[in-house]
């Protein structure tokens, strides 16, 4: 590909060509094992299996008496049946002996069954005094009774490989006893932002600067999608120190935010052909036509502009998809997607992606009246983003059109 440098684009790439190299060169990263407390939000690197049934025992599902069933028949508030209390079962503390006929043992939820007894009496049909208790209500074999296994069985499967967790399975993860599942391993992330005329937040801010905004987008955008050791390095326009941070070893993806486009000081393309591949360069879309994205050994590469709306909708077209494929989550956008009807409508051209900033409200879907890609205010202002595809010249008002909401 030809230095393209104070000479412009011959050509762009698709957005769809895009999207079917980074698939193709997105596999999850390989595995690791991860301790229970920090598997929240994990992705499974294969099946879990079972090692123990849940629970391990019969435990009664209630506070009240154990018993046998058979001889509760009968039983009613006008009825009421007698029977001698024994001792007691607590979570933990088991009774030791078998029940005999006409005797009952009281018992608290999650105690293990003592052995003759196959139903509980809940509390509320029980009075208890002088050492025995009264039952106003039968019950059958079983009831009030959690059997062995009846919440997980000894070899089943209970989460499979690609599952993404979220508590509960984690929860259940550790009530079959295991501290640690081997998940995929989240992508090392690197952001490399150029420019010498950005300052940073908090500093002074000198004639013709302005302060830099891009990693910390992004950086909220990686943790979103599920990207680890996030790295921020901050570059001048020098193609040495860019260089160096480009090439510099683990990092999984590497993003650089700024100098990707046509201008002289446009280092960063370049570097990417020589030390790697760039086979995209200068996209179909807009904003974020001069995105690019490559390789560099192992680790993918993604130019993002520096203008801050065409830097995040590159990162969320492009970048953010292969993170999140590479950590074994699913590629397409975290966004809620909604439906409505456009209030006035949007221009675009065959050929090109357009990608719109909106609010929504009450099912109407209003485009705001400003395209620029350095008005990053105007992505605090939109509730979401429209996108209007290569096959169209845009949507007229009154279209029934999808929006992603930002959240």
């Amino acid at each position: 590909m030809r230095d393209v440098r104070m000479r412009g684009f011959q050509s762009r790439t698709p957005v769809d060509d895009v999207l079917t190299w980074i698939d193709e060169h997105s596999a999850p990263l390989g595995s690791e094992r991860v301790a229970l407390a920090n598997l929240h939000g994990r992705v499974l690197a294969a099946d879990v299996t079972s090692p123990i049934d849940v629970p391990a025992f019969d435990r009664s599902a209630m506070d009240g008496f154990a018993l046998r069933s058979e001889e509760t028949v009968g039983a009613g508030d006008y009825n009421p049946l007698s029977f001698a209390v024994v001792g007691a079962a607590l979570p933990g503390q088991p009774f030791e002996r078998s029940l005999q006929a006409g005797q009952a043992l009281r018992i608290m939820t999650g105690a293990p069954i003592p052995d003759g007894a196959d139903a509980v009496v809940p509390a509320e049909f029980a009075v208890e005094r002088d050492g025995n208790v009264e039952i106003t209500s039968a019950v059958p074999a079983l009831k009030h009774i959690g059997r062995t296994g009846e919440d997980v069985r000894t070899g089943a499967v209970v989460l499979v490989r690609s599952h993404r967790l979220r508590p509960q399975d984690v929860g259940l993860l550790a009530s079959i006893g295991l501290p640690t599942a081997e998940v995929v391993r989240r992508p090392r992330v690197r952001l490399i932002v150029t420019g010498n005329e950005l300052a940073e937040p908090g500093e002074p801010q000198q004639p013709f600067q302005i302060y830099e905004a891009n990693s910390h987008i992004v950086a909220g955008l990686v943790a979103r999608d599920g990207g680890a050791d996030f790295e921020r390095v901050r570059c001048r326009d020098e193609r040495d120190e860019i260089a160096a941070a480009i090439t510099a070893p683990g990092a999984d993806v590497v993003l650089i935010s700024g100098g990707s486009s046509v201008g002289s000081e446009d280092h960063a393309p370049s570097i990417v052909r020589e030390v790697g591949e760039l086979p995209i360069h200068g996209v179909a879309m807009r904003p974020s036509s001069p995105a690019g994205v490559g390789r560099v050994g192992e680790a993918l590469v993604f130019l993002l502009p520096g203008n801050p709306v065409s830097c995040l909708c590159a990162y969320d077209f492009f970048a953010g998809r292969a993170i999140r494929r590479r950590g074994g989550l699913p590629g397409d956008w975290p966004y809620q997607k909604t439906r409505g009807t456009l209030a006035s409508k949007i221009v675009s051209q065959i050929g090109r992606v357009d990608y719109c900033r909106v609010r929504v409200a009450e099912g109407r879907i209003e485009p705001l009246a400003l395209s620029g890609a350095s008005i990053l205010s105007s992505t605090t202002r939109a509730t979401g983003f429209v996108v209007v595809p290569a096959s169209s010249e845009g949507c007229a008002a009154g279209t029934e059109i999808d929006a992603w909401l930002y959240g």
